[in-house]
């Protein structure tokens, strides 16, 4: 059955701007939905009516909507109550969702990876659980199935009890934390072989993904090694981990993570937990803001905010604002701790390339060694763990110029013939 809805939405804050961008947002997770928005009716509030979120005289004109729009859902721009849905529902007759639905829905839509897909299970059931009592027979349905809150999933009428949901919450995750052992297993093996962590972070569909393929070809790696692209709201879930080698013997990993949203719902920052510790473990931060949109700068303090709430507080931030081609920038731009790129385009990738090495590759040193023609196999090591600038065929030895790290360094210091210099 088509699908067609009313939006509803409440300026508390009296920020008619930021309002305004909210339920755009909304219309735009309800197309993700396959959801056909007819209208939205708005309301200035003090303060949310506890028993139906809208005053009556705003349910009677939403009522009055419905009927002349022939609309069958009604969608809200917060996340309601148990008891609130339950009330709407007998008010309305007709199914109510929330903007945590919606984003949920879009979730276990785009969900790829085993992890992935009990995360999203395990938010989901954790939303349901107060919900139970007196919900429509849309979401008590049971089973697999993606979509809006499991659409054609399992038996129509079917009312889940409490303890069988409480159990597969435990069943899941359990699970999730094998899965998320193995990811920390992997981040200590990293951590181990000192490959410094760049996180790409930012809204959803800014081009996180684009920056991460961008960087790729430029750097001539495979095309199997290319992350899924999609002009769509939260086409990435699963964090993608990428080795990016630099000609000069240096190497980094780049890690994309999962978009982030407005009212991103607790549930899922929670589930998520363990994806978004890539964030928090990275040693620099490329966050993707898209330049394009109109409301780039609220969605930079969102993502800021989504990060400091996940415990990201220390790390070193480095700013791309990209698509900057849709507003006739001079590219590539550098701007204090900003970059300005079409990673759509490719322009400005070499550059981004270059501010990520200064701020992550800090740890390396220039210095001259001679070394003993004996020891042929030191000189392979910094042919290939550093950047040799020169050679040289002395007398004693042969004689490198080479960028290395601080530790290569100190490992080979008896052949190191002059003062080391921090570059």
């Amino acid at each position: 059955m088509e699908r067609n809805a009313i939006l509803v939405g409440v300026n508390l804050k009296n920020n008619q701007e930021e309002f305004e961008y909210s339920m755009e947002e909304l219309e735009n997770l309800a197309e993700a939905c396959d959801v056909n928005v007819l209208a939205e009716i708005t309301q200035n509030l003090n303060q949310i009516n506890k028993s139906h979120y809208i005053g009556k005289g705003k349910i009677q004109e939403l009522a009055a909507l419905m009927e002349e729009k022939d609309a069958n859902l009604v969608i809200f721009d917060d996340e309601l109550s148990p008891s609130q849905i339950r009330n709407l529902e007998s008010e309305l007759d007709c199914e109510v969702i929330d903007r945590t639905m919606l984003i949920l829905a879009i979730f276990a839509e785009r969900a790829k990876t085993r992890e992935s897909q009990l995360q999203v299970e395990v938010a989901r059931l954790k939303y349901m659980l107060p919900r139970l009592v007196g919900m429509r027979e849309s979401l008590g349905r049971q089973g697999g199935g993606s979509g809006l809150k499991n659409r054609g999933a399992g038996e129509t009428k079917l009312e889940l009890d409490r303890r069988k949901i409480e159990e597969k919450i435990a069943k899941l995750s359990k699970e999730l934390e094998n899965l998320v052992a193995q990811r920390k297993t992997q981040r200590k093996q990293r951590h181990k072989n000192e490959i410094p962590v760049v996180s790409l972070v930012g809204y959803t569909n800014v081009g996180k993904s684009t920056i991460m393929n961008a960087m790729l070809e430029a750097l001539g790696n495979s095309e199997e090694k290319q992350v899924f692209e999609k002009n769509m709201l939260f086409a990435t879930l699963e964090t993608a981990v990428r080795k990016i080698a630099l000609p000069n013997n240096k190497s980094f990993l780049l890690t994309d993570t999962v978009g982030f949203i407005n009212k991103l719902p607790h549930h899922l920052v929670k589930a998520f937990r363990s994806t978004l510790e890539e964030v928090t473990e990275a040693d620099l931060l490329i966050h993707v803001v898209d330049f394009s949109n109109p409301n780039h700068e609220e969605q930079r303090k969102l993502t800021n905010k989504v990060l400091a709430e996940i415990g990201v507080t220390d790390i070193p931030i480095l700013y791309v604002y990209n698509k900057a081609e849709l507003m006739n920038e001079d590219l590539p731009q550098i701007q204090g701790e900003d970059v300005y790129i079409s990673a759509k385009n490719r322009i400005g990738i070499e550059e981004l390339t270059q501010q990520i090495s200064k701020r992550i590759f800090i740890d390396y040193v220039q210095c001259d060694l001679l070394i003993p023609y004996s020891e042929g196999d030191i000189v392979s090591y910094f042919s290939e763990h550093g950047h040799v600038l020169s050679t040289e065929y002395e007398e004693g030895g042969t004689k490198l110029r080479v960028e290395c790290k601080k530790a290569a360094a100190k490992k080979f210091h008896e052949y190191v013939v002059n003062e080391v210099r921090i570059i």
